[in-house]
């Protein structure tokens, strides 16, 4: 029975998580490591989403802590978080970026170097604002903020997409969103 549950789980979550944990990691096989250690996590505790209101947030959540435990072991003297992402990794991930299908294969791949770019926790307030439809005060809670800081972060990573993306395309279609 809890292993069904997990596989539920798993198909219903496993490419939002998958993606977001790429696009923090930049590597993939960092990001399947993570997201195979969730899933263990979840297999040995199925009671771990009991109380949980939204499943996607607190897997999110608990996404976000691992890698930013991730980060923190390197840190620590392993080594330090690889932040060069393939560009196969970033063609293949199916749930990286949704990104306005109206762009070419150069305006998206200049949209994917642009976020890349962003530091780690812009570059999360940004996925989860925008391709997860997160509010602010959930994107606080995933990420271990408060909600005036995950908008600072999702204002800022906005700022640098804009100045960035504002040499490299025509205005007329920029797809980064208002405030």
């Amino acid at each position: 029975m809890a292993q069904q549950r997990t596989e539920q789980l798993y198909d219903r979550h496993a490419d939002a998580l998958f993606g977001f944990l790429l696009n923090l990691t930049q590597h993939e096989a960092d990001t399947r490591d993570l997201l195979q250690s969730l899933f263990v996590k979840l297999a040995q505790n199925p009671d771990m989403l009991a109380g949980a209101r939204d499943e996607r947030a607190y897997l999110l959540q608990v996404a976000h802590r691992m890698f930013i435990d991730l980060v923190r072991r390197r840190q620590a003297g392993d080594r330090l978080l690889e932040k060069v992402a393939a560009e196969s990794a970033i063609q293949d991930a199916p749930a990286l970026f949704v990104i306005d299908s109206n762009l070419c294969a150069e305006e998206r791949q200049r949209l994917e170097a642009a976020l890349s770019a962003l530091p780690d926790d812009q570059r999360a307030a940004v996925q989860l604002r925008i391709w997860e439809q997160r509010t602010f005060e959930e994107i606080a809670s995933i990420t271990g903020v408060s909600k005036a800081t995950a908008v600072s972060r999702y204002r800022y990573a906005l700022d640098k997409l804009r100045s960035r993306l504002a040499r490299e395309f025509d205005h007329s279609h920029l797809p980064i969103p208002k405030l």
